[in-house]
């Protein structure tokens, strides 16, 4: 069967979960991937509260929804970065509290440690569960890095140097995998420039870093991997294993006028002199028949989850536009081999 199609909901928080899962179900989605932001996933209160987990699968059932997957992001992005007052605008003020760098990312640790436990209550909770999950429970999310700012090695940046930012994230992220394995829930990295793995070499460091942890994965989104020139449908084929989850989100590069590479000159997504920009899925460069080909070889069997960025097109045309395109490019891999019926015993 061909993979369910979902909606990440991390771009559409500026709405109530009830009117968005109205809004999904209209544009086409089977279910959707709750960003744990807006209104829309309390890690707090599902970690705590069974009527609270409740209420989320009767809101989604109302509207003929599921769910596979919530995301953490912005909260990860905090737990290894350089905490500077832009990260004041993405966390709550529990988390913010005094803005004090080390606190921030201890609270932002120890959220994500309670999103462990929040995805095992709701999805233990999953209507028609019967005590097995359907779909490996998982958490998408961020790590941030203290040595992205060091990205083009210079003032002189030795291997000692990014070592120490690996070990950093061993350090802060390894206690929080081992609350993951305690609650049968996988942690899926969405590799990404400002993460501790933004690209195939780095991802590959960052497992080693956490001793090959089983519950250390990937969120696959091949749009933060092709405008930097990291080939990604090798990045399928590299870690098939550890993809626990996939975005669907297209990019274009090349399109500038060449006045701005790859690093973004400082312009704001939509600058038409931009090197590249996110697209949404079909109008960018990404060849998603070489992704889905890849990803029935390495036998992914989750969903694939829109994540809807598009500045230049209303997001309601491209929500509609994006649950059709993913549709009508999955397919299931074959179960029989198509020369084997050149085989006279088998005709």
């Amino acid at each position: 069967m061909p993979r369910p199609v979902t909606l990440f909901t991390g771009q559409w928080a500026d709405l109530p979960l009830e009117k968005l899962a109205a809004l999904a179900q209209q544009m086409g989605y089977e279910g959707l991937e709750l960003a744990c932001w807006g209104d829309h996933f309390d890690v707090e209160a599902a970690a705590s509260s069974a009527t609270y987990v409740k209420e989320k699968w009767e809101l989604l059932a109302d509207h003929g929804l599921t769910c596979f997957a919530i995301s953490n992001h912005l909260v990860g992005q905090a737990i290894c970065d350089n905490i500077d007052e832009r990260h004041q605008s993405i966390l709550s003020e529990e988390i913010w509290g005094d803005g004090s760098p080390e606190g921030v990312r201890q609270r932002a640790a120890q959220n994500m440690a309670t999103a462990a436990k929040a995805a095992r209550a709701f999805f233990n909770a999953k209507p028609g569960r019967q005590g097995k999950d359907d779909f490996p429970a998982v958490v998408n999310g961020f790590t941030g890095s203290s040595i992205w700012h060091s990205i083009y090695a210079f003032p002189p940046t030795t291997q000692a140097y990014y070592e120490k930012g690996f070990q950093d994230f061993a350090k802060r992220f390894l206690p929080i995998l081992d609350t993951f394995e305690q609650n049968d829930v996988n942690f899926a990295l969405e590799v990404h420039p400002t993460e501790i793995a933004f690209d195939i070499v780095s991802a590959q460091r960052a497992i080693e870093a956490v001793g090959g942890h089983k519950r250390f994965g990937f969120n696959f989104d091949p749009s933060h991997l092709g405008y930097q020139g990291v080939d990604y449908v090798k990045f399928i084929r590299t870690f098939g294993s550890r993809i626990f989850h996939c975005h669907v989100k297209d990019a274009w590069w090349g399109h500038g006028d060449g006045s701005v590479g790859v690093f973004g000159g400082h312009t704001d997504f939509g600058d038409a002199r931009r090197f590249w920009d996110f697209r949404s899925p079909g109008r960018g460069d990404v060849k998603f028949e070489d992704v889905i080909v890849a990803l029935n070889d390495v036998g992914y069997q989750g969903p694939l989850s829109v994540e809807w960025e598009d500045i230049r097109m209303d997001r309601v045309h491209g929500g509609t536009e994006a649950a059709a395109f993913v549709r009508k490019i999955d397919f299931a891999p074959s179960n029989v081999a198509f020369d084997a019926a050149f085989d006279k015993a088998k005709q």
